[in-house]
């Protein structure tokens, strides 16, 4: 994707706001490098399952890398690096990871679908008496992400083993029952996606409804009792004896690039204050004002909110014609009676003119709206 600067903003947003809300539920951020060994796929089984739509590279001294098109495997290579006790336990890293994935051209669809994209992918690491409550933890955290972006109706499907997958049909029993379980115990309804679970291990799909009722599946929690084992990972358990733990993949926004794209669709541009990119528009009814508008501005962002001015010489009336097509969520007019009194005029993109404010109520007014995510607004 090529981000211009508002849709990267807003690419921006999404991640501080997940850093924020995953760093306080005890996830740990790493990064894995992007290119990596042949050899390490092989181990994983990615090559054997998912080689076809891999990318790779030969360099020079005829070593064979490739692209990533998952994290997980670099999460348990990060996971090995010393010696783990069952007290670490649970482990849990995360990335905001780019990966690579051959996707046919025809399949390709916007921001929808495309062939390498950011996954807000996490793996905790636990042992099988921690699974049912670490899967309970991650679906309510989960759930609770969707509603503060405004998806309440949520679907979840449970997708079992697949024809081409790895591990004994012991460890995948082992695997759909503890996932099962913790669904139910949240008291969730789920219907069965027979054969789609990744082909380490079960997983749950939540699916969006949008405004208009189309459903997206974003993000996925997987139950793994394979890939640890494969790439070595152990720690020591309280017989004194290493065990292999149980891995938990899990992303939330799945893809950031599809979960922009179904933001953009949801809302129909007109962004909740705390995630549009430009959250105001500061603007002069003359020439006259233009030293107040700059100095409200940069009060303003000195307070942390994304906002601009418009001092272009035009009439007003065009700029916030203007400001309101690109669904900037409030328009802010200065005249000589705001410049005088440290006030501003302020308007909605839906037209609804709020009257003079104060700049310090509206600093307080913004801050509540942000905070709360929507819950409160300048109307209130």
């Amino acid at each position: 994707m090529f981000w211009h600067p508002k849709g990267w903003a807003l690419f921006q947003n999404l991640i501080a706001y997940m850093r924020r809300y995953q760093t306080a539920a005890g996830w740990q951020e790493v990064s894995a490098p992007e290119v990596m060994d042949i050899k390490l796929w092989r181990s994983s089984g990615h090559l054997e399952t998912f080689g076809e739509n891999m990318y790779f590279t030969e360099l020079p001294d005829q070593r064979k890398f490739c692209l990533k098109p998952m994290n997980c495997p670099g999460h348990v290579q990060i996971f090995n690096q010393g010696l783990k006790s069952y007290r670490d336990l649970p482990l849990r890293f995360c990335e905001f990871g780019k990966v690579h994935r051959y996707e046919p051209s025809g399949a390709l669809h916007g921001l929808m679908r495309v062939r390498a994209f950011t996954q807000d992918d996490g793996h905790s690491f636990c042992t099988p008496e921690q699974l049912s409550e670490e899967a309970v933890g991650l679906t309510r955290l989960i759930l609770g992400i969707y509603a503060d972006f405004g998806f309440e109706e949520v679907r979840i499907k449970f997708s079992d083993r697949p024809p081409k997958r790895v591990g004994s049909d012991e460890i995948w029993d082992q695997s759909e029952a503890a996932l099962k379980e913790a669904v139910r115990s949240l008291g969730l309804e789920y219907t069965l996606n027979p054969g789609e679970g990744a082909f380490y291990g079960p997983k749950l799909e939540f699916v969006l409804r949008d405004a208009i009722g189309r459903d997206w599946q974003c993000g996925t929690l997987q139950v793994d009792l394979n890939l640890p084992g494969r790439l070595g990972a152990s720690y020591i358990a309280e017989d004194g004896q290493k065990h292999v733990p149980v891995m938990l993949h899990r992303a939330m926004f799945g893809s950031l690039e599809r979960f922009t794209g179904i933001l953009i669709e949801h809302h129909a541009g007109r962004f909740p204050t705390w995630l549009a990119p430009i959250q105001a528009v500061v603007m002069n009814i003359t020439d006259q004002q233009a030293g107040y508008v700059v100095k409200v501005t940069e009060t303003l962002k000195n307070h942390g909110f994304r906002i601009d001015a418009d001092l272009r010489n035009e009439k007003v009336g065009f700029k916030i014609r203007e400001h309101t097509l690109q669904r900037v969520p409030y328009l802010l007019v200065a005249g000589d009676r705001e410049a005088g009194s440290n006030s501003l005029a302020v308007r909605t993109r839906s037209g609804k003119d709020l009257g003079a404010m104060s700049l310090d109520t509206l600093i307080g007014k913004l801050a509540e709206e942000v905070a709360s995510r929507g819950q409160t607004t300048l109307e209130v």
